[in-house]
Formats: structure tokens, sequence, C-alpha cells
């Protein structure tokens, strides 16, 4: 038995997705091409079938009867191609990264793009929580955490980021043609914590006799909070400078005084020893890892400037 002619598979699509919008322009949007050419293929295949599937009213459409069953048949027939496709397609490898909400907004997610296209065969899922992620029990594959190793037996960790911490402000804030805020102009200002409490220690590293106790303050639970408010005009931040590095590149930051505190607190990208997912696990734990000591084109000639050591309690991830 002779088998019978179909139509062109792109008229088909396109008479499916104008079904389903009753709009050629919704459908092109959808299908990718222009408006013309989707007319041109639903008018192609009514040729083909000799028969009106749409009435063309002013400024819509409207699917014949014979339009509207052919629709949904053509669903049900794309419905099913995609699920054969589907069941044949190898799955993608999912991993789970733990990060805090500060480094996933500051740093991760303006990179996974780059990651996405490198790598489109693993699926990341990532946990913004400052809650510590506990391996096993949350099915976390890779950490950043903010701390010092050794993290624990059976886990193995490397350096991402130094704890550098600056000082910064929007440039709102400085005096006109100067460069840097002078401590007392500093103290002055609303100084803007983030739950780690490390203004005390860089005032006194910094020369300051004064209590943090007695300055203007607004506290956040993030780091992210303070950089944002920070931004904004509020006050003046104490923040990791990795974190910062493209707001002071961009000109929506400055150094609100000279100095930095160097903390021994880094950030780690941790994992267990044994992997449950060896080979994606090991692709993200490079990748992090190649992405931090990437050069940035805001660090080509930047000096480091006067950096103050001192010693921090705070464990988190940033």
């Amino acid at each position: 038995m002779a088998t019978a002619r179909l139509p062109p598979l792109n008229a088909l699509r396109a008479f499916e997705a104008a079904a389903r919008h009753c709009n050629f322009r919704l459908a092109a949007q959808e299908l990718g091409v222009t408006q013309g050419a989707v007319a041109q293929q639903v008018r192609g295949l009514e040729a083909d079938l000799k028969i009106k599937l749409f009435d063309r009213l002013p400024r819509t459409l409207a699917l014949t009867d014979q339009g509207r069953r052919y629709s949904g048949q053509l669903a049900r027939a794309f419905a099913l191609i995609t699920d054969a496709t589907a069941s044949i397609r190898p799955e993608p490898e999912r991993l789970t990264i733990s990060v805090t909400p500060t480094f996933a907004a500051k740093w991760l997610i303006p990179r996974l793009p780059e990651f996405s296209q490198a790598h489109p065969d693993i699926e990341l899922r990532i946990v913004a929580s400052d809650a510590l992620a506990n391996f096993q029990s949350d099915g976390v594959d890779v950490a950043v955490r903010q701390g010092r190793a050794p993290f624990g037996p059976g886990l193995v960790a490397e350096l991402l980021f130094q704890q550098d911490l600056v000082p910064v402000c929007s440039p709102r804030l400085l005096p006109p043609e100067r460069s840097f805020l002078t401590l007392p102009e500093l103290e002055r200002l609303t100084l803007l914590e983030d739950g780690h409490g490390l203004w005390q220690q860089f005032l006194e590293m910094a020369g300051s006799k004064s209590s943090v106790r007695d300055l203007k303050r607004i506290s956040f639970n993030q780091t992210a909070l303070s950089i944002e408010a920070a931004i904004s005009g509020q006050g003046v931040g104490l923040a990791s400078r990795f974190l910062v590095d493209p707001d002071l590149a961009s000109g929506r930051l400055v150094k609100a005084i000279e100095g930095s505190l160097l903390g021994e607190l880094g950030f780690y990208v941790v994992r267990p020893r044994k992997a449950r997912q060896p080979e994606p696990c090991s692709v993200v734990w490079n990748w992090l890892v190649a992405s931090a000591r990437a050069p940035q084109p805001w660090s080509i000639g930047q000096k480091s400037g006067t950096h103050f050591s001192g010693k921090s309690d705070a464990r988190s991830n940033g």
C-alpha cells in the first residue's frame, strides 16, 4: 500500500504554532522566524491540503472547523515526537552547589552563562543559603565556604579568594576633589554592617580610638545588602574585595579610605573526597578555581595599597 505524502514539516510546525496563538506574529517569535515566513508556510499548507485552515479576520485569525481538528491532531503528534526524543536523549548530569546568597549574587550568577555555554551537558542546581550545607543529608556536591582549611575529615578544599576586606562607599560621599575620606570623616558617616562584625577590627587597625558601638550603624544579615546600601549612598560598607571589584571598576563604588584588612578566613571550594559524581564534580571544581584565578579587566595595573593584618573568627560562605 502506498504511503500518504506528508506536507513539509516546517509548514506543519508553523500552522501548529499559529493555531495555538491564533496569531502569526506570536508564532513567528516562538519559532524564531519572520511573521511573513509563518504566513507563507500556512498558505502553502492550505494549498497543499486544498482546505482553508484559518479565517483571516481584521487584526486576528480564527480557525475553521477543519483547521481546529487538524491543529489538535498535530499538537498530539508533536507531543509524541517530543516524548520519544526525550526518552532516548541522555539526561544532563545534575550537580548541586551550595553557596551563600551574597556569593551567588555578586560572583557566581554573573558567570553562570559562561559555564552553561562551555558545559551544556551539566545542569547546575544552586542552593543559596546562609546555613552551612551538609554534603550527605542535603545532597550537596560542591560548596563554597568561608573559613580556615582543613574543613574536616573526608573533605578536600582549595582556596578561591583570600579575605581582603575594603571599605567602600558611593562616590557621592567623597569630598570634592578628594580620592579618600579621612578617618574622622569616615567615623561621622553610617557604618553598614553585614553580620561578620569586623568594623571594630578595621577601625583599630586603621588607628581609630572609637568604639563601633558609639558610631551610627545600619546592620544587615547579608553582605550583598550592605553593598547595595553602600551603592545607594547610605553609608560605608566593609566587604571582601572580589565581591566589590566590578562595582569599583564601574564607578558605582569607590574605596572610602586607604587600606584593607587581611583576614584569615579565605573563600574555599570544598567537596567530599569521595564524590558521588566524580566527573561533573571535577569539571565544576576546575571551572570555579580557573574563574577565581582568571585576570579581570579591572585588576590590570591595580595597586594593592596598604594592608592591615587581622584575625577573625566568623565562619560562613560570605
